[in-house]
């Protein structure tokens, strides 16, 4: 995961998130209205489970793109997909150079469910691993890869336990889980002026859009990015209130209603360099989950991008709560 830089929260920002604005559903009023009942959870979203699918990952060690627990890390989550019953599993596969000119072998995943459904929503996660741990104070620590539990790991882990539920209960709506390669090999001298050094993995994948034309595209995305870490906090993530207003609104007024307001407070954060940047600017508007007004920093969280993002940082209670809100809005969602 790349940066972050503090915003300014407007007045008229808040206005429009928290009132709704034209052609954008409002936090009450319709969409309130057509909850079944504040509190319903619905599907059986386990967070036992999805700490288990991260364990599983990071059981590869780091998945840098072009390394042994990289290709065994694919062909698991590959695997996880089929056996909880995928209707398609695409693998765009594709070598990218990074700004220090390495090559990277990647490998895009993307899995469709109820592939006969004219409305589709897009859940994603990047599934690789920062190659250096740049935010340690040893030299020799710096360059060491990461295990990525948190920052990596815990986007994917929702999103397989999501795709276990499904199994179980299908959506009403077709549902595209994405998993992005190559997020995390980014300059970090200089964030803002390094931005397209980030998000390779997405930033291909937007030169052709698999499996998508321009009739098809889902109608928003939400990026799970950083969501299993201790003392996190969700707010509003720049971007995501600024051009996903639809599926932010749709998100933060679900985990209110499911008692989690505590964990996604209506403020804005800060700005990321983040996939739902690349995904927003490709036709699909999407938010961005992520921990970046992190309780205890107030930035990202302590573990970032040091070697102690590992599962002993995980906190099952706020995987629990991002992944009941991810179900609940899928589970809502209602065909053309």
């Amino acid at each position: 995961m790349a940066n972050s830089t503090v915003a300014a929260i407007t007045a008229v920002l808040m206005l429009i998130l928290s009132t709704g604005c034209k052609g954008t559903p409002k936090t009450d009023g319709r969409e309130r209205a057509s909850a079944e009942k504040p509190g319903v959870r619905l599907g059986a979203f386990s967070a036992d489970s999805a700490y288990n699918y991260i364990a599983g990952q990071v059981s590869f060690g780091p998945r840098v793109p072009g390394s042994d627990g990289h290709r065994a890390c694919r062909d698991y989550i590959v695997e996880t997909l089929r056996r909880h019953g995928a209707d398609s599993i695409i693998v765009q596969q594709a070598t990218v150079e990074a700004y220090n000119g390495d090559r990277l072998p990647i490998s895009n995943i993307i899995a469709g469910f109820n592939l006969q459904s004219a409305k589709r929503i897009l859940l994603a996660a990047h599934w690789d691993t920062r190659p250096w741990a740049d935010m340690e104070t040893s030299e020799t620590l710096r360059q060491r890869p990461i295990e990525g539990a948190n920052d990596g790991g815990s986007g994917v882990g929702v999103l397989l336990e999501i795709a276990r539920n499904f199994a179980a209960k299908r959506p009403s709506v077709g549902v595209d889980l994405f998993f992005i390669d190559a997020e995390d090999y980014g300059n970090s001298d200089g964030f803002g002026m390094n931005a397209d050094t980030w998000c390779l993995g997405s930033q291909y994948w937007a030169q052709n859009m698999v499996p998508y034309k321009a009739d098809n595209l889902p109608v928003y995305g939400i990026l799970l990015d950083m969501v299993g870490g201790r003392n996190a906090k969700f707010h509003y993530e720049d971007f995501s209130a600024r051009e996903a207003t639809t599926p932010t609104i749709k998100v933060w007024s679900e985990a209110e209603r499911l008692g989690y307001a505590d964990l996604f407070p209506r403020s804005v954060g800060g700005a990321a360099t983040d996939d739902h940047i690349v995904l927003t600017r490709a036709g699909i508007p999407t938010t961005d989950i992520i921990d970046i007004s992190n309780s205890e920093t107030t930035s990202f969280p302590a573990t970032w991008h040091t070697h102690n993002d590992n599962l002993a940082n995980i906190d099952r209670s706020v995987l629990q709560a991002v992944g009941e809100t991810v179900l609940n809005v899928v589970y809502k969602e209602k065909p053309y």
